[in-house]
């Protein structure tokens, strides 16, 4: 990891504060860059969250900006308590939007066809708005098949992880963070076991 200048005094950085106020970009640039220790700190927080170490300080530079771009040192904080706040704020933000991309690309991955050719995913068969009584009765088909598939092809394991994924038993999915701590493994292993039954799911699927 980079080597980072060390934090500014406290007089020092209150001289520096006053010249950016008065416009000084280079004393702007002066505190993000003796603030760059602490964002590298406060990524290391996230090491066990099988992110990026480089990229993890780059999002976080992003919240180290914005609070040296919106800090008033009247209000009588230190700006590294406030970056603090900022930088870790901007991190937790980018991991949310990263587990729910993932979420939702597993919800959307296609496990099989419909009878007209069409791809269908779990989020098809889950849900809840079906006006149609044809429709609905077909969702409840595939339903009864998905519950038939899982004990036949999936291992006791995969079976877990698939129902608390999507919540097929109380309609209340589940992350991999929150299954990965209840099974006491790790993320990416909770990830491999869902992407494998997936596919599992989807091959059986297509030859019912």
């Amino acid at each position: 990891m980079k080597t980072f200048l060390p934090p500014l005094g406290i007089q020092e950085e209150k001289k520096v504060l006053e010249e950016m106020q008065k416009g000084s970009l280079e004393a702007r640039n002066t505190l993000i860059i003796h603030n760059m220790r602490l964002v590298a700190h406060i990524a290391k927080k996230y090491q066990n969250s099988e992110e990026d170490m480089e990229e993890m300080i780059s999002i976080g530079t992003v919240g180290l900006i914005k609070a040296v771009m919106t800090f008033h040192p009247e209000k009588g904080s230190r700006l590294s308590t406030y970056a603090a706040r900022c930088i870790d704020n901007e991190l937790l933000m980018h991991l949310r939007n990263r587990r729910k991309v993932a979420r939702e690309v597993s919800i959307y991955e296609p496990i099989g066809t419909d009878k007209e050719g069409n791809q269908i995913n779990f989020m098809d068969i889950i849900e809840s708005e079906e006006p149609d009584v044809v429709e609905r009765m077909d969702k409840n088909g595939k339903i009864s098949r998905l519950q038939k598939l899982l004990p036949e092809i999936l291992t006791e394991r995969e079976q877990e992880i698939i129902i608390l994924r999507y919540g097929l038993l109380d309609d209340t999915p589940v992350t991999q963070k929150q299954i990965a701590g209840r099974l006491g493994i790790s993320r990416s292993y909770v990830s491999r076991i869902e992407k494998k039954a997936l596919l599992k799911l989807r091959e059986n699927f297509e030859q019912g």
